[in-house]
């Protein structure tokens, strides 16, 4: 059993905001909420754009809450963030349909908290956790 440490504790406090953020726009997407299609419109990619990316977000999400795959879970919703924050700094901009910037900033907080989750368990990550353990130190 894993002792529970500060990274630990950091990394599931950041798994549950993602993971909370990244499920709570999936009511929008998947309803068809006039924001929604607003924002995937304005893309050129609705509604397979809108139903898509909620489907990778739902998926990333459940990842993120299942102790085996966090990592894979933090990956997915980065890319998919990433995808996000681009839309909004070249077509959609910061602030939408009067939204004070808010999508932005969750788009931002879902980026910082999933890259944080990879740096803090950096080790579970196949590639770089074999690279770790045959570079440890004595």
């Amino acid at each position: 059993m894993k002792s529970w440490n500060v990274s630990v504790v950091a990394s599931w406090a950041l798994q549950l905001v993602v993971a909370v953020i990244l499920l709570q726009t999936l009511f929008f997407k998947f309803t068809g909420a006039a924001e929604s299609v607003y924002i995937f419109s304005t893309l050129g990619v609705e509604p397979w754009g809108r139903i898509g990316s909620g489907i990778v977000e739902l998926i990333a999400a459940i990842l993120l809450l299942v102790p085996a795959t966090v990592t894979v879970g933090a990956a997915l919703a980065l890319v998919v963030i990433v995808g996000a924050i681009f839309s909004h700094l070249t077509v959609l901009g910061i602030e939408v349909q009067g939204d004070g910037g808010l999508l932005f900033v969750l788009a931002l907080t879902v980026f910082i908290g999933s890259a944080a989750i990879l740096v803090l368990r950096r080790s579970e990550i196949p590639v770089i956790g074999m690279w770790l353990s045959s570079h440890s130190v004595a």
